[in-house]
């Protein structure tokens, strides 16, 4: 079973497999029993079958579920006080996985999908500590465990800022505007720069300027809600994902749709208090990043534009809101501005 016949971890999947693996027609032939739904999977783990003493990984796929998780979590694991849950999360319910994992102590870890069968397997093993020529020793688990954390930093988080990087930011969107297609939710992107980043460079050096970079990163992750995704998509660009949370993601698999013809009011807000925060304080200012004799205070031009009132795909979305990042610019900087449902129809937030 999964990559060694050796080893001792049996294997329960719950849920719609297809959503979370690459490929989901491996999983047969690894050893891993199926269920699609939890209340299955409570009965089947249950049986005599899986009351031996080898450890039992459940696997648990988070999209297409339906139902309170918080209440069916803690019956499974009342059921199986044994078992290891892992949670097969794509990336915009991240929030929602750590949420049962490091504060609801539901589940005892969470994997980003889609994955392929044998990661999940492996991933299986050295959580639910299974035995044999597929698993490693425990300080060696650990170490490849800290190793594969640090690959995925790097592949997805800006190095300078902490922030999530391009690839991350792409890919994110994508998924979240596929589930607002079905549910109704409201998606606004953000895009902006920082205004005359060029000149502190000149002035004061990079090192100066990578402060500033680091400023307005910390500055615009602290005026955003906890699941809004902020990232740094290149030189002083920067964009930041505006969604409606993955508490509105499980209440729109219950078909509760919500208009996206109005403009983004809860975005437009956050872009509102972020500017303000920038301009005031001496924190804030440049003399208190780049020392005494600094002048001026920093500021940013950005533009707005949401799903679907503005476009249906992350291709136009990033299109749209440049547009608007650029309008700004071209308009004396210091601005956000919104983009309407044409590039004629434009208005300044400020």
């Amino acid at each position: 079973m999964c990559a060694s016949e050796n080893s001792t971890v049996r294997l329960l999947l719950i849920g719609e497999v297809e959503r979370a693996f690459y490929d989901p027609q491996a999983l047969a032939g690894l050893g891993c029993r199926h269920c699609l739904s939890i209340a299955d999977a409570i009965d089947v783990a249950s049986s005599s079958r899986y009351e031996s003493q080898s450890p039992l990984c459940i696997g648990i796929v988070l999209a297409g579920l339906s139902g309170n998780l918080n209440s069916a979590l803690d019956a499974l694991r009342r059921q199986n006080s044994r078992a290891t849950i892992i949670l097969l999360a794509r990336m915009y319910e991240e929030p929602l996985a750590i949420q049962l994992t490091s504060m609801a102590g539901l589940a005892d870890d969470y994997i980003i999908c889609p994955v392929t069968a044998e990661c999940f397997c492996q991933k299986a093993m050295a959580t639910a500590g299974g035995t044999g020529q597929a698993v490693v020793t425990s300080a060696l688990d650990e170490r490849i465990e800290s190793r594969m954390r640090h690959l995925e930093k790097l592949a997805t988080e800006d190095d300078l800022t902490g922030l999530k990087n391009r690839r991350y930011i792409w890919e994110f969107a994508k998924q979240i505007i596929s589930r607002a297609h079905g549910s109704g939710g409201q998606v606004t992107l953000l895009l902006f720069d920082i205004d005359n980043l060029k000149s502190y460079n000149d002035a004061y050096g990079h090192l100066a300027g990578d402060k500033v970079l680091k400023r307005v990163a910390a500055l615009m992750r602290r005026c955003c809600r906890a699941h809004d995704v902020v990232g740094r998509i290149g030189g002083d660009e920067f964009a930041v994902i505006f969604w409606s949370g993955p508490d509105a993601a499980a209440a729109g698999r219950h078909g509760e749709r919500r208009s996206g013809a109005k403009p983004p009011a809860e975005a437009i807000s956050i872009a509102k208090r972020f500017q303000a925060e920038l301009a005031k304080g001496e924190s804030q200012r440049t003399s208190g990043l780049l020392g005494p004799g600094a002048k001026g205070t920093l500021t940013i031009s950005g533009g707005l534009a949401s799903f679907p009132r503005d476009g249906s795909s992350i291709e136009e979305l990033f299109e749209q809101a440049d547009k608007a990042l650029l309008e700004a610019k071209r308009s004396g900087k210091n601005k956000i501005y919104l983009v309407g449902g044409r590039d004629s129809d434009i208005a300044d937030i400020k």
